[in-house]
């Protein structure tokens, strides 16, 4: 074979293997296009001196077989790189389908996000606005705070309420595990906080019934749990009786400050308050204030003993 035989052969394997290196790297259909007819040429420049050269073959029969031979492969090859070109044009499209489906997704998340900045936005100028609004239900005093048994507070107010809850057949009853209790408040408006609960229970359950009052305290929190053994409410109206002039399905005559002002003397204290009802299950409502001092050492300060403030105490109020 001669030199330049041998530089055919050389030139159309490189320009195949670039072909299909070209399809692989994903080059333009029009670089490998221009490729393969490169190496088309350089077959059929070969395959044209092999025809040209009928003295170095032992027949014409033999040299059509290596055309035919040869063009059967450039066939294949082209054949090959058009399924590839094919497949790679898809494959493109599909990207780019893919692509504009996450700049959509994209989009429509950033408005969700903007949406949900607004939402936001309102919500906390909403709190501001609630938080406000808190000295509008707070009761006048003119008195500072000082430490009160809150116990004792809980029991007078009961007994002002005993008249009303006697005639309405509601037994009222006081549980704690301590003779009393101390925080440091304003003693009217929790008096006041006390009574628009008990009122509100004993008008609400609209017939005989309980009403227990149970005052614990762990660590530097007491806990008051109020709980009637009225009709209850459903889930989704609990939630919205301590909103002012809520009226729930059991609803009575009245403005609905009473739970309203409580809630704004809950707050005002830096504690909470919650109800939790069912229908025909009465209605709990849970409070929970922080105490400046333990009772032990409220009790010491007002001249009691620890045996008195530590004694277990459970009053019925009206029966």
């Amino acid at each position: 074979m001669s030199k330049f035989k041998v530089v055919l052969v050389l030139a159309a394997m490189l320009l195949f293997a670039s072909t299909v290196w070209g399809y692989l790297q994903s080059f333009p259909s029009t670089l490998l296009g221009a490729l393969f007819f490169l190496h088309s040429f350089c077959l059929i420049l070969l395959a044209y001196l092999y025809s040209m050269e009928r003295n170095d073959y032992t027949g014409m029969e033999e040299l059509q077989q290596e055309l035919a031979v040869l063009r059967s492969q450039s066939e294949t090859e082209k054949t090959t790189l058009e399924r590839a070109v094919e497949a790679s044009e898809k494959e493109l499209a599909n990207s780019r389908e893919e692509l504009q489906h996450l700049r959509d997704m994209l989009s429509q998340r950033e408005q969700r996000v903007d949406e949900l900045t607004d939402q936001v936005t309102n919500a906390k100028a909403k709190i501001d606005e609630m938080q406000t609004d808190i000295n509008d239900f707070l009761p006048p005093v003119d008195e500072d705070p000082v430490l009160t048994d809150i116990i004792k507070l809980a029991r007078e107010s009961a007994e002002e309420l005993d008249a009303c809850a006697r005639k309405s057949g509601v037994n009222i009853r006081i549980s704690a595990a301590q003779e009393s209790l101390y925080v440091k408040v304003q003693p009217v408006r929790i008096r006041i906080m006390f009574r628009n609960i008990i009122d509100n229970s004993i008008k609400y359950m609209n017939r005989s019934g309980s009403l227990v009052i149970t005052i614990s305290a762990i660590e530097d929190d007491i806990f008051i749990v109020l709980k009637d053994t009225g009709e209850g409410l459903a889930e989704d109206e609990t939630k919205h009786i301590f909103e002012l002039n809520f009226q729930g399905s059991n609803r009575i005559s009245g403005n609905g400050l009473g739970l309203t002002q409580a809630k704004a003397i809950v707050d005002y204290y830096g504690g909470t308050i919650y109800g939790k009802s069912s229908p025909g299950k009465g209605m709990g409502i849970y409070i929970q204030l922080p105490m400046t001092k333990t009772g032990e050492k409220a009790a010491e300060a007002s001249g009691e003993t620890s045996g008195e403030a530590s004694a277990p105490a459970s009053e019925e109020v009206s029966e």
